[in-house]
C-alpha cells in the first residue's frame, strides 16, 4: 500500500491506495505532512490527490476513481448509496435506509456510515438528522459544517 498526505484546509488527510485502487481516504490529526506527493506514486494515489485538490479549490463536483471498500454487502450497499447524495445537497440516514430498501433499518445505517473508510468521496458529511441539525460525524462536527459550507458556497457561484 502506498500512502500520501494531502494538506486541505481541514487538516490533512491521508490517502492509502495500490495502482488498482484506492482503500482509505482519512482524517488525520497530524500537524505536518509526514507521507509526501512524489511521481513514484501510483497512478490513483496521485488521481485521489489531484481530484480531492480540485474538490477543496471548488473545481471538482463528482470523483472518479476506483475504490476497495472492505465491509459487508449491506455496509457496501450504504456507502454506495451516499455517492448518490448529489453535491451541495444532504440526505438522512432514513434517506438512505429507503433508497436501499430497507425502511427500517436507519441505526443501522448510521453504523454502517460511521465505518465509511473513503471520506469526502464516500460523502457521509451529507447526512444530516432528519431535524436538519448535524449528526455525528468521525472527522469531527466541525469539519462536517466545513464542508457542507464549501459545497454550498460552490453551488451558490
Amino acid at each position: 500500500m502506498n500512502k500520501v498526505d494531502y494538506k486541505s484546509p481541514i487538516g490533512i488527510i491521508e490517502i492509502t491506495g495500490t495502482e488498482e485502487a484506492i482503500y482509505d481516504v482519512s482524517y488525520t490529526e497530524k500537524q505536518e505532512v509526514a507521507y509526501t506527493f512524489s511521481e513514484s506514486l501510483p497512478q490513483t494515489v496521485k488521481d485521489c490527490y489531484t481530484q480531492l485538490d480540485e474538490y477543496f479549490k471548488g473545481e471538482r463536483l463528482e470523483f472518479d476513481l476506483p475504490f476497495k471498500l472492505e465491509g459487508t454487502p449491506f455496509q457496501q450497499e450504504v456507502w454506495q448509496a451516499l455517492r448518490e447524495i448529489p453535491y451541495g445537497k444532504t440526505g438522512s440516514y432514513r434517506d438512505i435506509a429507503v433508497s436501499i430498501k430497507r425502511d427500517k433499518a436507519v441505526r443501522a445505517v448510521g453504523s454502517a456510515n460511521s465505518k465509511n473508510k473513503i471520506s469526502i468521496i464516500f460523502p457521509c458529511h451529507r447526512i444530516i438528522g432528519t431535524s436538519g441539525k448535524l449528526t455525528g460525524y468521525a472527522g469531527g462536527l466541525w469539519r462536517k459544517e466545513w464542508l457542507l459550507a464549501h459545497e454550498k458556497k460552490i453551488m451558490n457561484k
